[in-house]
């Protein structure tokens, strides 16, 4: 195995001076079939031979800085044929600062592996590289990921990614989070012609970065989009941002402080289908919806009620918001689950119960319940017919009335003698009335 294999398989990493107690190692697992490389020193590159069987490799440590000048030409056959024959499909690269002219030097051998994944943890990229080189060149690379990075605004990189578009047109899923992102210049997304998914999440992304990110032409088989825990404020200006995105599916605005606007006219995809709001902020509903969901995600906010209809939602999850009352099934037919956990809620009225019954899934647990014959009955009925998810029957605890207060929902007598003593009563009367004109 000669230096240029084991270079390549780390970007140089095999190279870096040892520091730290785990130093100068590679540590294969076989059962797992992952190896993990603690900068290893130039007396010790023969560990990562150890890794050659691993499906995936994990680098850690160090700095490339000093290997800038490294002699990197064209591979002879016998290289490229032991790239091609090695098992690995994914490697990490965490916490190393990495120059980009050397990545940009590397990066075109991975045409010869059969890596499919690639991801920067806590890395630092410095300076530009020449990437010339990568023109028209292909990489079995389908996700690329980057977290809790630094490197150079990516406005003004538009060139380097022109010289990459032969490989990122065929990427199918970019991460580029916790990396303190504030924009995405719509050149670059049109570059991305096959992705399907993008996360985005935990960036400084605001209302006004959306629409130029997500502008004409930009993604256009995206399918997943990933935007929690960002600066986004409005409702209004976010669905405007993504409109353009018409095969999205799947939206993820979780922990951003959204407000929703009084009247909007913007549209979501028509083919969104997943929807998740929760963690939010909003007191109430926004309007409109995607017409098309079949899940939607609102838990973690301050609701009080829930009026909205969509007939093709199957999914609904309300929990820990302050709802009094559960949303009328009527306007879900094809809802299958439903999570109503910490609200206001303490009765489930006879009617509903019956809809609730056509469910599979139902979670109502830590709720205020009056433990009423009605209240109690219910929830016995729903639990007997197993449609009560985690939870019962112990976090399902009666609030009222006194009599009753902390005990289980489960443990509340509901016989009929107790509930609905008439129905015993009358017949009784009317036994006797009977006996009484017998005799």
């Amino acid at each position: 195995m000669n230096v240029a294999v084991l270079l390549l398989l780390g970007l140089g990493l095999g190279l870096l001076e040892a520091k730290g107690r785990r130093r100068n190692r590679c540590y294969f697992n076989r059962t797992q079939e992952y190896c993990t490389c603690y900068s290893l020193s130039e007396e010790t590159i023969g560990s990562i031979i150890q890794c050659l069987p691993a499906t995936v490799v994990e680098f850690q440590g160090g700095d490339l800085e000093r290997y800038i000048a490294f002699p990197i030409g064209d591979l002879d056959f016998s290289t490229i044929e032991t790239l091609g024959s090695l098992t690995i499909q994914k490697i990490i690269i965490g916490n190393i600062l990495v120059p980009e002219i050397l990545l940009a030097r590397v990066l075109r051998f991975f045409s010869y592996t059969h890596v499919q994944e690639l991801a920067f943890e806590s890395c630092m990229f410095q300076g530009t590289g020449n990437w010339s080189d990568m023109d028209g060149q292909n990489l079995p690379i389908l996700s690329l990921s980057f977290h809790n990075v630094t490197s150079a605004p990516l406005t003004g990189q538009e060139q380097a990614f022109s010289s990459l578009s032969s490989w990122l047109g065929t990427l199918q899923e970019l991460a580029v989070t916790g990396s303190r992102i504030t924009s995405l210049p719509c050149a670059i997304g049109r570059v991305f012609g096959a992705l399907r998914s993008l996360d985005l999440a935990q960036n400084s992304l605001g209302d006004g970065s959306l629409s130029p990110a997500f502008c004409q032409g930009a993604f256009p088989q995206l399918q997943e989009l990933s935007l929690h825990h960002n600066n986004l404020r409005s409702y209004h200006s976010t669905c405007k941002g993504v409109e353009l995105l018409q095969g999205l599916q799947h939206l993820d605005l979780s922990h951003n402080e959204l407000m929703a606007d009084p009247s909007s006219s913007c549209q979501w995809p028509a083919s969104l289908r997943r929807f998740n709001l929760s963690n939010t902020g909003l007191d109430e509903v926004p309007t409109p919806l995607p017409p098309n969901l079949e899940v939607l995600d609102m838990s973690h906010n301050h609701l009080h009620a829930v009026d909205i209809s969509l007939s093709s939602l199957k999914k609904l999850f309300l929990n820990q918001n302050l709802l009094q009352a559960i949303p009328s099934i009527r306007n879900y037919p094809m809802l299958d689950t439903l999570h109503l956990d910490n609200n206001s809620i303490t009765e489930l009225p006879r009617a509903e119960v019956k809809l609730l019954g056509c469910l599979q899934d139902v979670a109502v647990a830590d709720n205020p319940f009056s433990c009423s014959c009605s209240g109690a009955g219910g929830l016995q009925a729903l639990a007997a017919a197993g449609h009560l998810g985690q939870g019962w029957p112990k976090d399902y605890r009666c609030h009222s009335p006194a009599e009753y207060q902390g005990w289980p929902v489960a443990q509340v007598p509901v016989s009929v003698l107790r509930c609905d003593p008439a129905a015993v009563v009358a017949p009784v009367c009317v036994i006797l009335a009977l006996l009484g004109l017998a005799g």
